[in-house]
C-alpha cells in the first residue's frame, strides 16, 4: 500500500517551482514590495493553481490508502477529505480535523499512542496559515505536514498485523 500514497517530493518541486515565479514576478513588479495592488502574472498563478490541486489529489490518496486497510473504519471517504477543503470557514476546522483522523489510525495501527491526535492537526492547521502568510514559501511547509503523515502512515502499514505469528511466538516465550 505504500506505493499508492501521495508522493511529496512532487509537492516540494511544485512548491520550489512556485517560489522561484514568485521572486521573478517581484523582480519584473517591483511595487510589489510597496504593498500596491498586485494581480500576479499568469505562469505564478498557474503554478500557484497547479501545486494547490496537486495538493488535493496527495489528500485524497492518503485518504484512499486508509480507506482499504483491512481492520480499520476509516471514517473519512477520499471524497470528503477533498470536498470540505472548499467549504468556507468549516475548512479551517477540517485542516485540523482529518489530519487528527490520521493520527488515531497510526495510534491504532501500531497498538499504542504514539502520535498524539492533536498534534498533526495543528501542523497542517499552522501550515496553512503560513501558506496564506507566507505565499509559495509557505506550501513547502504544506507539503512537510504531508511528508510527515505520510511517514507515520508508512510505519503503521509495516506493523506486523495483530494475529501475525511473531505475536505468539512472543506471547509463548
Amino acid at each position: 500500500m505504500n506505493e499508492h500514497l501521495p508522493r511529496v517530493w512532487i509537492g516540494y518541486l511544485l512548491s520550489f517551482a512556485t517560489l522561484v515565479a514568485m521572486l521573478i514576478a517581484v523582480a519584473q513588479h517591483p511595487e510589489v514590495a510597496s504593498g500596491e495592488l498586485f494581480v500576479p502574472p499568469l505562469y505564478l498563478f498557474l503554478l500557484g493553481f497547479v501545486t494547490l490541486v496537486y495538493w488535493l489529489v496527495c489528500v485524497y490518496r492518503l485518504h484512499q490508502v486508509l480507506t482499504h486497510v483491512a481492520g480499520w473504519k476509516h471514517p473519512v471517504s477520499p471524497g470528503r477529505a477533498v470536498g470540505f477543503h472548499f467549504i468556507p470557514v468549516y475548512s479551517l476546522y477540517w485542516l485540523y480535523k482529518w489530519p487528527s483522523e490520521v493520527a488515531k489510525f497510526v495510534n491504532w495501527k501500531l497498538r499504542q499512542s504514539v502520535v498524539p491526535p492533536a498534534k498533526p492537526g495543528l501542523f497542517v492547521f499552522l501550515s496553512y496559515v503560513a501558506c496564506l502568510g507566507l505565499g509559495p514559501g509557505g506550501l513547502f511547509l504544506l507539503f512537510a505536514s504531508l511528508a510527515y503523515l505520510n511517514d507515520w502512515i508508512k510505519r503503521a502499514l509495516a506493523a506486523p498485523p495483530e494475529d501475525s505469528p511473531q505475536d505468539d511466538s512472543q506471547s509463548a516465550a
